[in-house]
């Protein structure tokens, strides 16, 4: 049976919590202490608003996915405030490396592991 609680803000569908702010998806890393965290870096190239990439934070806890989302505004992410960096043709994106060592350092306290989803486990 699926739980009724919701994150605040967030909504729930079939076993994933949508965490719709930065500060609650941080308070729900510290409550529940998960083990690790993955990021996504996702690229929309049919997005009117021109934001091109997304950052997907994704934390497993007890059968249920807590996923929050963060969206460039001018040269960060509204959220997070992880700085984009423009390629050489002019389009902003962000640094795998960087987000990694931003992302590290929030959660330093928490000693939990960060994963790039497409970081290999070997």
């Amino acid at each position: 049976m699926l739980e009724t609680r919701i994150a605040e803000g967030g909504l729930l569908t079939e076993g994933h919590v949508r965490v719709k702010t930065w500060e609650e998806f941080k308070r729900l890393v510290q409550e529940k202490k998960p083990g690790s965290i993955v990021y996504i870096l996702e690229q929309n190239g049919f997005s009117p608003h021109k934001e091109l990439t997304i950052l997907r934070i994704i934390m497993l806890h007890d059968k249920r996915y807590y996923i929050f989302l963060d969206f460039p505004k001018g040269e960060a992410l509204r959220e997070t405030g992880i700085p984009l960096h423009k390629d050489k043709n002019g389009i902003f994106n962000l640094d795998e490396d960087e987000v990694k060592v931003i992302l590290k350092k929030q959660f330093e306290n928490e000693k939990l592991d960060i994963y790039s989803f497409w970081t290999a486990l070997i």
